[in-house]
């Protein structure tokens, strides 16, 4: 058997150093391999992938901290890497088809609304007009209306429109072409905060309060942390969005609105857990690599 796993990031960091100790404590080592780098040989009767380290044999499981950016067939052909090797009965973790529909959060949302896991009202559109339809229409009824990106996280590129806003255009702001809108869930102007739960497996292995000085309370965006008892609704709305995308493990960002009711906003299928981890006593690395090397069985 085969004691290297590789890692998939361009940037171990912090959560790299943790998932490598996680490993080592289970007699595996963790090998850090960006997705760049692996290709598909289809030549000479090969087994096809070619993960670099890995030329004998491919390896039983891959764990997957980071897809890169890039052009759209360089996305879509590192995507396909995940889907080649799950293909051929290796455990991804987590896979191809969970990293895409929640690295989009035009699905990420369409799976909610249709799941009926309640969710901030969202467009999706290209159209400029369309667009600004929306805006015109939402702001004027007094529906202050959040643009984001359709991929990325921590915060970056997220903005609040209201009806004095100018709306912005393809390729400025973030938005690169399409049109993400959704309404604004105002947790307490001056208090702003939200929730963050980590599920691994279906279960909820930790959640946190976020505190922010801004509307957006992302740790990266220097959010302040404090634990949450993982049990009670906001744990139950985690849980039923992670149902809706089908995913390993996940982080599910919730917050609750001045009426006291609660929005799923996003599901991340590669989340962060320093945060986290400041305020839960469970070692969150080694839970995700014991329920990553239970799969592999």
């Amino acid at each position: 058997m085969n004691h290297r796993i590789p890692v998939f990031t361009d940037d171990p960091g912090w959560h790299g150093k943790r998932l490598k100790q996680a490993f080592a404590a289970r007699g595996r080592e963790a090998v850090f391999i960006s997705l760049r780098e692996c290709f598909f040989d289809l030549a000479n009767g090969g087994i096809g992938v070619h993960i670099p380290g890995f030329e004998d044999a491919l390896p039983q499981g891959v764990f997957v901290r980071g897809v890169p950016g890039g052009t759209l067939q360089q996305v879509i052909m590192r995507l396909d890497v995940l889907h080649a090797l799950a293909t051929l009965g290796i455990a991804v973790y987590n896979d191809g088809r969970a990293i895409e529909r929640t690295v989009d959060k035009a699905m990420t949302s369409f799976l909610l609304h249709h799941h009926h896991v309640a969710t901030p009202p969202t467009w999706v559109c290209e159209s400029r007009e369309h667009a600004q339809q929306v805006i015109v229409r939402e702001t004027t009824a007094g529906h202050a209306l959040v643009i984001k990106p359709l991929f990325g996280s921590q915060g970056q590129g997220v903005r609040l429109l209201t009806d004095a806003s100018i709306i912005p255009v393809p390729m400025e702001q973030h938005v690169d072409g399409v049109y993400y809108l959704q309404h604004y869930i105002d947790s307490g102007e001056g208090a702003w905060h939200d929730h963050r739960v980590f599920i691994i497996a279906g279960k909820v292995i930790g959640a946190m309060v976020r505190h922010g000085s801004h509307w957006v309370n992302n740790v990266a965006q220097g959010g302040r942390c404090e634990y949450l008892s993982p049990e009670g609704e906001v744990a139950e709305i985690a849980l039923a969005a992670a149902r809706a995308v089908e995913i390993d493990y996940c982080g599910v960002d919730v917050i609750r609105d001045r009426a006291g009711n609660l929005h799923v906003l996003e599901v991340n299928g590669i989340p962060a857990w320093k945060g986290l981890q400041g305020v839960v006593d469970l070692d969150i690395a080694q839970a995700l690599v014991d329920d990553f090397l239970g799969r592999m069985a």
